[in-house]
């Protein structure tokens, strides 16, 4: 998958015909829908792949993921809104070379109806209409974990990436306010993805599995929760370092998914990113610049200078405008 380019006016009309017909941009889960959507159905699937082609030479595989349960169910809806910044950043600000995306939607697994949700790497408009179908559960076992370690085996394990063969990283980017489960269940990886594995993982196992393919990153906003809970970043910390970042605001997630790429990549410091908001018309700085803060002085502690952008990826019409 990751073909085709993102339009900003294709994603505008759909809003509009949205508001016009009192339509919902979540239209199949606010339908009651309580089953997978066939096209985010993680069982029997054996790859999600994100390819180079003509239109997108230096694929870089983005995965969001998002815990739909509880107070976290709000995190898609702000996701949607906000896509025209992220591939703003991305793509006119040249954080990274040929973006392509992948959302899914984690519950869990000991009691939700729909614990795991995976869409497909795309490039174009198509990765709103799989936010479109995931469906926000809002359920959650209230024992302050959720299957956050089956999401990462489904990544580690069924995903494929051209980046990874010409030995570059994706990206994975958790959002929730829980702790993942000590292992990885094997029979939660039958019913639910279709493998048939000898025993249980731990979760370090797991989340080293996956770091050899991706920069993983957990990110924790306010207003969940457990925002702030020592026990939940100390455990997120244990298996990520300083890869966990915590958010003052829900709104500026989609900002600080983009500075966070674009720091790594090396095509921007904090600064001259934080600028890069203002010059889009975000007012997520102050949280984007407390969030990352830490994180920028790492990146800058391992003595990676930072170097000039990359190309802005401009298309044809109106293809990538935003």
């Amino acid at each position: 998958m990751g073909s085709g380019r993102w339009s900003t006016d294709v994603y505008t009309a759909a809003e509009n015909f949205r508001a016009a017909t009192g339509r919902s941009a979540f239209a199949y889960s606010d339908s009651g829908a309580r089953t997978v959507h066939s096209g985010l159905d993680p069982k029997g699937v054996e790859f999600r792949e994100s390819r180079d082609g003509d239109e997108h030479p230096n694929s870089t595989p983005i995965a969001v993921l998002f815990d739909v349960t509880g107070s976290m169910g709000g995190v898609p809806r702000v996701l949607q809104t906000k896509l025209p910044q992220l591939l703003g950043l991305l793509l006119r600000k040249g954080y990274c070379a040929d973006p392509q995306i992948l959302f899914g939607a984690v519950g869990d697994a000991t009691c939700d109806r729909v614990p795991l949700q995976i869409g497909q790497f795309e490039s174009d408009n198509r990765m709103d209409d799989d936010l479109a179908n995931i469906v926000l559960e809002g359920g959650g076992g209230g024992q302050m974990s959720e299957s956050y370690e089956l999401a990462m085996y489904f990544l580690a394990r069924h995903t494929d990436t051209d980046a990874k063969r010409h030995g570059r990283k994706g990206y994975v980017f958790l959002i929730g306010d829980e702790l993942p489960y000590d292992t990885v269940k094997a029979g939660e990886v039958r019913n639910l993805i279709g493998d048939r594995i000898s025993e249980d993982l731990t979760t370090e196992a797991i989340v080293a599995e996956l770091r050899r393919a991706y920069h993983v990153f957990y990110l924790l906003p306010a207003g969940a929760a457990y925002a702030g809970n020592w026990t939940v970043l100390r455990r997120w910390r244990d298996l990520l370092g300083e890869n966990v970042l915590e958010l003052d605001d829900l709104d500026a997630v989609c900002e600080t998914i983009a500075l966070t790429i674009g720091l790594n990549e090396d095509a921007t410091d904090l600064d001259a990113g934080l600028a890069d908001l203002s010059d889009l018309g975000s007012s997520a700085g102050k949280t984007v610049g407390k969030a990352l803060t830490p994180y920028s002085r790492a990146v800058r502690r391992r003595g990676r200078p930072v170097r000039a952008a990359l190309p802005r990826s401009r298309g044809t019409g109106d293809s990538v405008r935003l």
